[in-house]
């Protein structure tokens, strides 16, 4: 893996952003496969969120399983699951600070009806 050194002077600016990383374990088995509860799962978490939904794509795996993203203008709600495990992995990440980045995750996890959420938060940029 190459590395690229990168210079910044005092006066450039990196955009800053969150970008939330979610396990979701102990969820409902049925809406993990479930498509197209899913795709409205990330329309509504959006909203909740206060972001602006681009677009939404899925694809369904046989025989189960998700992946779903929604495209935002702040940036993208993606998520997998493991319909078999009771399992979902999650995440969101926002540019600037117009969107509550945290929302969305807890949005999907009701949506799931996640038993157990672990949560981890990366703030981006410099």
């Amino acid at each position: 893996m190459t590395f690229i050194s990168m210079q910044f002077s005092k006066a450039a600016t990196m955009p800053k952003g969150t970008h939330v990383i979610a396990e979701l374990a102990g969820c409902n088995q049925e809406v993990l496969n479930n498509e197209e509860l899913l795709r409205e799962g990330l329309r509504e978490a959006a909203q909740t969120a206060s972001a602006t939904v681009l677009s939404v794509h899925s694809h369904k795996f046989t025989p189960v399983g998700v992946t779903a993203f929604a495209l935002l203008a702040e940036s993208h709600i993606s998520i997998h699951t493991w319909p078999e495990l009771g399992y979902a992995a999650v995440d969101a990440f926002t540019c600037g600070q117009s969107m509550c980045t945290e929302l969305a995750i807890e949005s999907v996890a009701h949506a799931l009806n996640s038993k157990n959420t672990k949560v981890i938060t990366v703030k981006r940029g410099f």
